[in-house]
């Protein structure tokens, strides 16, 4: 049978598992650079702290909604791949266009139209990965596009490391060179995606599709939205780590410094994507999950706690990876068991609307906490959430039987 008319793979790792794989790859390799030195960017421009969680906030809130309305959309269409192509170029376009900035609004602009583009397309990619495999292999598929998704964002800031020197840190050039792999990686959507046929779902409006979502999973979004409202972007943590370690190693010294800790993060996280998948797979994923978020907790105690030189750093930076992993792999599993595959692009996109939110809300909160209190202040606050969030994610009800693929 055609590749292209047949149902979920019995083989986990098929061509549109990679080609998704890929498309995260060249994609995050192309934003992670921008995100590596937005907050040295963000320096060189005079703006305070609370600018980048402005930044990064406001941008995850526009992108959240965003992600709702593709994922209602792309749930009464036959065909979802042409919007998943959209999402990347966007994403690609927005994201080079930082390099034009001069102001930190300018940042903020640009920031957001990529992460528009983001919107359009994470319920999509999510939903053609969920249909090209079993059920009972989401876990190593979601896991494998995860693990390439943080190959990108080890390239990424190394890339941005290796450049720097050599265009005499000029951050507008690095930032425009973004949009080669950020082009490259919608070709891979073209190219290697295949999209299986599928019927679309009735029609509903909107908030009857949202009100058709199954209680359970609706219970699982107050969890993770309780996690995200203390999960703050990680370039927070970036700006934390230079500036506690620019008295001891120079302003120059720390920001290197800091990306190469960044790296070590998203190595982590790259390491322990396929583990946290394989794990969905064969234990409980609530327990699993719960635990991801354990660690986040312990990421906070630590910066709470633990004197801060560059060693502490590594490890923190390192346990920052690890809760990643787990926690961007499994919120989707759980995500896809909870909800029938008719629904999947409504689901994909509610949950990344509730992240997107957590998002805006925690990093907005944690900039002004930080900027009008004390940064010990600010992550205080976030490691009760991470705890509170491990709490109500034990709490959910156990997952059913999985139906049959037919």
């Amino acid at each position: 049978m055609n590749a292209a008319k047949a149902g979920p793979s019995a083989r986990w790792l098929n061509r549109t598992v990679l080609g998704i794989g890929l498309a995260s790859l060249f994609s995050d390799l192309s934003h992670e650079v921008a995100t590596a030195v937005i907050p040295a960017f963000l320096a060189t421009l005079g703006a305070a702290p609370l600018w980048l969680g402005l930044i990064e906030g406001l941008a995850d809130g526009v992108s959240s909604f965003v992600k709702l309305g593709s994922g209602y959309f792309t749930d009464r269409l036959a065909r979802r791949k042409p919007i998943a192509v959209a999402g990347y170029l966007v994403t690609a376009l927005g994201t080079a266009s930082l390099g034009l900035a001069t102001m930190a609004w300018h940042v903020l602009l640009a920031r957001s139209v990529a992460w528009v583009g983001r919107g359009i397309r994470t319920p999509v990619r999510k939903a053609l990965l969920a249909a090209a495999v079993t059920p009972e292999t989401r876990g190593r598929a979601f896991g494998f596009e995860r693990m390439l998704d943080t190959l990108g964002a080890i390239i990424g800031p190394a890339l941005a490391l290796w450049l720097l020197p050599r265009i005499h840190h000029h951050y507008p050039t690095l930032l425009a060179l973004t949009l080669v792999p950020g082009l490259l990686a919608t070709l891979v959507i073209v190219w290697g995606v295949r999209e299986r046929e599928r019927l679309p779902v009735k029609h509903l409006t909107f908030f009857a599709s949202l009100r058709g979502l199954p209680r359970d999973f609706r219970r699982y979004l107050a969890a993770v939205g309780l996690f995200g409202l203390g999960d703050f972007a990680h370039t927070l943590l970036i700006l934390f780590a230079i500036q506690q370690l620019t008295p001891s190693l120079g302003a120059a010294g720390a920001a290197s410094l800091a990306i190469g800790l960044y790296i070590l993060r998203n190595v982590a996280n790259a390491a322990c994507s396929p583990l946290a998948g394989w794990l969905a797979d064969r234990l409980d994923q609530r327990r699993v999950l719960a635990g991801g978020y354990l660690v986040a907790a312990l990421m906070g105690v630590a910066l709470l706690t633990l004197p801060l030189n560059g060693w502490t750093f590594g490890g923190i930076f390192f346990v920052a990876g690890v809760y990643a992993a787990v926690q961007e792999t499994v919120e989707d599993v759980l995500a896809a068991a909870y909800v029938g595959e008719a629904q999947h692009g409504m689901a994909f996109g509610a949950l990344a609307t509730v992240n997107g939110l957590g998002d805006l809300l925690s990093s907005l909160i944690v900039g002004a906490l930080w900027t009008a209190w004390s940064a010990a202040g600010a992550f205080g606050y976030s490691t009760l959430l991470f705890l509170a969030g491990a709490v109500g994610v034990l709490c959910l009800p156990k997952i059913r039987p999985l139906e049959p693929t037919t």
